[in-house]
């Protein structure tokens, strides 16, 4: 599956970042560490975490849509 959708396993809060790390060919942990770090820059990181919390569906839900 190379669509992005947050994991059942390997989730911290919502998954957003370890989706991300799936999509994109990263560890979990690069990603999550980037995010922290872009908090110290001004800007709206934390409300674009929270839209694609909303957004990208869990990994049931992507699967459900992608096996007809």
């Amino acid at each position: 599956m190379n669509g992005l959708y947050r994991p059942r396993n390997g989730r911290m809060i919502g998954g957003v970042c370890a989706a991300l790390a799936r999509r994109f060919g990263m560890s979990a942990s690069a990603v999550r560490l980037l995010a922290l770090l872009s908090c110290v820059l001004p800007g709206p990181q934390f409300v674009i975490y929270l839209v694609l919390w909303v957004m990208v569906p869990s990994e049931d839900k992507y699967r459900a849509r992608t096996s007809y």
